[in-house]
């Protein structure tokens, strides 16, 4: 991705080193794992620690805040690449709202509660904010075997996908029929608001490259590297050993690649209902 030299965006709060209240969680990938199959991109962080085993409070555990280079090309990497996403969403949207994104080490206070940074990226509806810290960049590369910075910059775009959906209602829409739903029917609305935000990340990947030219060889497949990487029935593979279709709450790894392409190849929203595709029922 031909990132370096690019503006990045002024919607960037840096907290990183600052705390947040939040919880730590054991057993290392295993922990970070249960969590992502929660609420990995896009989940709310907020009712994610009452289902984990093996918590322990954040001072349990100590911490070195100190921001390094590689962290500070990572930060700017990410501002550029939300600025990208507001060029392209502001053009296809009328009176877009631009989200802002947190920077934010070990972890975080936001609207929807505290959040660890084991939880991963995540969107709150509640204030409108996408919140990384990029310790979670690091693993996607050396634990998801996801390298690359358009494999990032997939993860970026899909957040802002469900700042998309909450500009649109369909958040609200979902929840509200979540309410109403048995666990199973709440699990396969939660699969499609998540394949949505992954058909909108490659909406935004269509129109960045006709519109800037900055995708290069080689970019695409790394975000499908990625969205194979984080597909519900490999991680619950590699977290339990086996695969429980009823649990899946963000798609398989075939369905996210599939949601990410088609949004790429069409770079049309009109093509991304995936609450009513039948597949998915």
């Amino acid at each position: 991705m031909l990132w370096r030299g690019r503006s990045g965006s002024d919607n960037v709060e840096d907290r990183r080193g600052m705390g947040g209240g939040g919880l730590a969680v054991g057993g290392g990938i295993g922990g970070l794992i249960i969590y992502l199959l929660y609420s990995f991109l896009g989940g709310d962080p907020g009712s994610a620690p009452d289902l984990l085993p093996g918590q322990q409070p954040a001072s349990g555990k100590q911490y070195n805040n100190e921001r390094s280079a590689a962290d500070d090309t990572l930060a700017q990497f990410t501002s550029v690449v939300l600025k990208e996403t507001e060029n392209v969403w502001t053009q296809l949207l009328q009176n877009y709202q631009k989200p802002r994104l947190v920077l934010f080490s070990n972890s975080v206070q936001s609207a929807c509660g505290s959040a660890s940074a084991a939880v991963g990226p995540f969107y709150c509806p509640g204030d409108s904010k996408v919140y990384i810290d990029l310790s979670f960049f690091r693993d996607l590369k050396s634990r998801f075997g996801a390298p690359g910075d358009f494999a990032m910059a997939y993860v970026v775009a899909h957040e802002v996908g469900h700042h998309i959906q909450n500009l649109m209602g369909t958040s609200d829409k979902v929840h509200s029929l979540q309410q109403r739903s048995g666990e199973r029917e709440g699990n396969k609305l939660s699969v499609k608001l998540e394949l949505q935000a992954d058909f909108y990340a490659g909406v935004w990947a269509h129109h960045t490259q006709q519109m800037e030219g900055i995708i290069e060889p080689g970019d695409i497949n790394e975000a499908l590297t990625a969205a194979n990487a984080i597909g519900d029935d490999r991680l619950q593979q590699e977290a339990q050993g086996q695969v429980v279709p009823d649990a899946f709450t963000h798609g398989t790894s075939a369905q996210r690649m599939y949601w990410f392409k088609k949004g790429y190849q069409t770079g049309d929203l009109s093509q991304g209902n995936t609450f009513d595709d039948p597949s998915l029922n």
